[in-house]
């Protein structure tokens, strides 16, 4: 069944089913019906339930009972199948930069579409170490998934800045580049020598609390 569109969608709807597109882009797995309650404050599971399921009759939304996350966006249930295996290059600092040298690690499946991206796009991952770039909602411990493309003025990169790595954003000013926090404890990096752009980030998961 093609997706409905938004426009035969109640306005309830419309917002359940951004919260539910939101939460699978920037996890990678859809909200349950407990975390959809507590986000839009129903009385009950029930309600999220009925929500989903009206959803569902509509085509916004493929359900599959049984299971406490089975629902998925009607795009991304049809792109399921289209997952990518992203190597994990160990840890890239979110703070001062260092001259460690990255180590490869392992493979991440990721779906494309909670990426936006095509299934053929070329993609590495790296786990953020460090409190730098909290002010664009990256935190010590996610994972950021990157692809080596130029960069405009204002991405996240993952950049070498003579000869250390580091997570920041790109920026230009007068034709130079540079380098910058979103934490203002940390200065703008400006290069002595070189500065090269490994990565530009185009995705984030986020390290699930312990529980």
């Amino acid at each position: 069944m093609p997706p409905t569109p938004s426009s035969e969608l109640t306005a309830r709807q419309r917002e359940v089913l951004g919260f539910v597109r939101d939460h699978q882009r920037y996890h990678g797995h859809p909200p349950t019906t407990r975390e959809i309650q507590a986000h839009f404050g129903f009385a009950s599971q029930t309600a999220a339930v009925d929500h989903l399921r009206a959803l569902a009759r509509k085509g916004a939304l493929h359900h599959h009972a049984g299971k406490a996350r089975g629902h998925l966006p009607a795009l991304a249930a049809a792109l399921r199948t289209s997952l990518l295996e992203i190597p994990l290059y160990g840890t890239i600092p979110a703070g001062l930069p260092t001259a460690a040298e990255q180590e490869p690690d392992r493979y991440v499946s990721v779906d494309a579409a909670s990426l936006g991206v095509s299934a053929r796009a070329r993609l590495f991952a790296l786990r953020v170490r460090g409190d730098s770039m909290t002010g664009a909602h990256i935190l010590d411990g996610d994972t950021v998934f990157l692809t080596p493309r130029d960069p405009r003025p204002g991405a996240i990169v993952a950049a070498l800045i003579d000869g250390e790595s580091t997570l920041k954003r790109f920026l230009v000013q007068r034709g130079r580049p540079f380098l910058r926090a979103e934490n203002p404890r940390y200065p703008d990096l400006l290069p002595a020598t070189e500065l090269i752009i490994q990565g530009v980030m185009v995705g984030l998961l986020r390290q699930q609390p312990a529980a």
